[in-house]
């Protein structure tokens, strides 16, 4: 159903011995890096510290070199700082690569990038292995620092997911991009017959993003998006349901409605501008609660529609909502075709041939869910749970359980690197 990429993470996560493990999270607007301190055998996981930093944009069409010697730096600013006054000269450090793009896995701790997504259009990295491109960076700053993972920042959800409760099969983001994975069985991927794992299992990489069908709802609004976006033809599914589109859907939407109506006023030049209206904004515009809506008129301001009467204030309102609802419902439905897939939906799934009487009992699902798109846009989520409640009905549903992982992709990852050293 989408395109897959194999990914042999062995689970459960275990490991021998304490140690303290570093993550790189290289996303679509932020990258994050993070300090873990694990105990023996599970008893102990503290993330100590946590840099969070918005991706300078003239990053995401540089050179890999410029990009990677800046991440190389904010890496090495990290370690001064935190480690400040503590005697860890000589000390080799472990590093989870988490990494929010297409790659084509060669190891546990290399990949060469299919292709860009998420705004950035950096050619001469396509083809590349992106392990080696940062690992080069770290050697040229003089770090002992060894990248020990490449890890996709679902798979690193899964794994945090995981390491709290064995009954997360899936784990989904939903941030400035989307994408998803699951727990899929071996010998039921075409691709991989014949290939052994420890445990029967395999970790698959959707890429879900690029999901494209005739079915999806898709408007005028969407064709003129995608056609005008630096990948046209290309992340369909993840142009309708991610951050970094839905504030565009809403601009495109108010726009129209300004060339065809004096509704807003005179139009606003200010609202031609791609991608001037955020997500996050959108978020604001739909959750204001107050009497005359004034959240939403300071937003409207800022993108040149002044003084519109409250009426039309509402009516903006409720073009976030339809945007929202369609987003959270198109998720909720990506996340049911993985159920179906697995025999988590109450059918037993596509490939599972079990017995009627099999299907009947119904197992324990946990989906862990990422992403700034999910933990901060309230009515986002509250669409998507319901939507999920309704396509899988109520008997099923109530073996679903949704849980948020904040942080989930990086500290998973530092999680797999750890289980690596074992």
């Amino acid at each position: 159903m989408f395109t897959s990429n194999h990914c042999c993470y062995l689970l459960p996560l275990l490991w021998r011995e304490k140690g303290t493990y570093y993550a790189l999270h290289l996303g679509g607007t932020y990258f994050r890096i993070l300090r873990v301190l694990l105990g023996d055998q599970r008893s102990y996981l503290d993330v100590q510290d946590v840099e969070r930093h918005p991706i300078p944009s003239h990053l995401m069409n540089s050179t890999s070199e410029v990009l990677f010697n800046f991440l190389a730096f904010s890496l090495e600013r990290f370690i001064e700082k935190e480690e400040n006054g503590s005697d860890s000269q000589g000390v080799r450090r472990e590093l989870a690569f988490t990494f929010s793009f297409p790659v084509k896995h060669t190891s546990i701790s290399s990949g060469v990038l299919i292709k860009w997504t998420k705004g950035f259009e950096i050619s001469e990295m396509v083809g590349q292995d992106i392990a080696e491109c940062l690992q080069g960076a770290l050697n040229r700053r003089g770090l002992d620092m060894h990248v020990a993972a490449l890890v996709n920042d679902t798979v690193g959800a899964l794994s945090l997911g995981y390491y709290h409760d064995p009954d997360t099969v899936v784990a989904v983001v939903f941030g400035t991009g989307s994408n998803a994975c699951y727990l899929e069985r071996t010998d039921a991927i075409i691709k991989c017959q014949g290939l052994l794992t420890t445990s029967g299992s395999m970790v698959v990489n959707m890429e879900w993003g690029n999901f494209w069908s005739s079915h999806l709802p898709r408007t005028s609004y969407d064709i003129d998006l995608d056609a005008e976006s630096s990948n046209a033809n290309d992340m369909g599914f993840e142009k309708m349901i991610s951050g970094m589109y839905l504030g565009d859907i809403v601009r495109r939407v108010i726009l129209r409605m300004s060339e065809d109506s004096d509704i807003f006023g005179p139009i606003s030049p200010v609202l031609s501008e791609p991608y001037v209206l955020r997500t996050n904004s959108v978020s604001a515009i739909h959750e204001d609660d107050t009497p005359e809506l004034q959240e939403v008129a300071r937003i409207l301001k800022d993108i040149g529609v002044s003084d519109v009467p409250l009426k039309v204030r509402k009516l903006v309102v409720k073009i976030c909502d339809v945007v929202t609802r369609r987003a959270g419902r198109l998720a909720a439905a990506g996340i049911a075709g993985i159920l179906k897939k697995i025999g988590r939906d109450g059918s037993g799934g596509i490939t599972s041939g079990r017995s009627r009487s099999e299907i009947q009992m119904q197992k324990r699902t946990v989906v862990a869910v990422e992403g700034g798109l999910y933990m901060n846009y309230t009515m986002f989520r509250e669409y998507m749970e319901e939507a999920l409640v309704e396509i899988l009905g109520e008997e099923v549903s109530q073996y679903v359980v949704v849980k948020a992982m904040e942080d989930g992709s990086s500290i998973g990852s530092a999680l797999l690197v750890a289980s690596l050293q074992s």
